[in-house]
């Protein structure tokens, strides 16, 4: 085996176990954090009261597990310590879906607006009116 071959050999663990300082995140780490996030979300929404299914339609890129997973665990820490519902000062989903419909119609209009034409302004012909 040549020189450079086994320098390769013995310096290609050290340069992959580098890869952690580089903060590349392998699959069992990005689905670990997807799974606390989701978690996260669950119980921050029972917290907020919304219900399970209002939480899933917020939350639409989050894991349905995990957001449940962490729904329950908050629900039962609220009933074992008696604590109560966080009112959301959020409006419920379809409230906002309906303010976003309103929002996009309103710049539709406006942008078709804009795309008409100016009227004239009774500026003086060329033939002397």
């Amino acid at each position: 085996m040549s020189p450079r071959l086994r320098f390769l050999l013995l310096l290609a663990p050290a340069l992959l176990a580098g890869c952690d300082l580089l903060g590349i995140e392998t699959l069992s780490q990005q689905q670990a954090r997807r799974a606390e996030e989701g978690k996260a979300i669950g119980s921050a929404c029972r917290h907020a009261g919304r219900a399970i299914e209002d939480c899933y339609a917020l939350n639409k890129k989050a894991d349905k597990a995990a957001i449940f997973a962490g729904w329950r665990e908050m629900n039962d820490y609220m009933a074992e310590n008696k604590i109560e519902v966080l009112q959301p000062s959020l409006p419920s989903p379809e409230a906002m879906a309906l303010k976003q419909a309103a929002a996009e119609a309103a710049a539709a209009a406006e942008e078709e607006a804009y795309d008409e034409p100016p009227a004239p302004r009774g500026k003086k012909s060329a033939h002397g009116g």
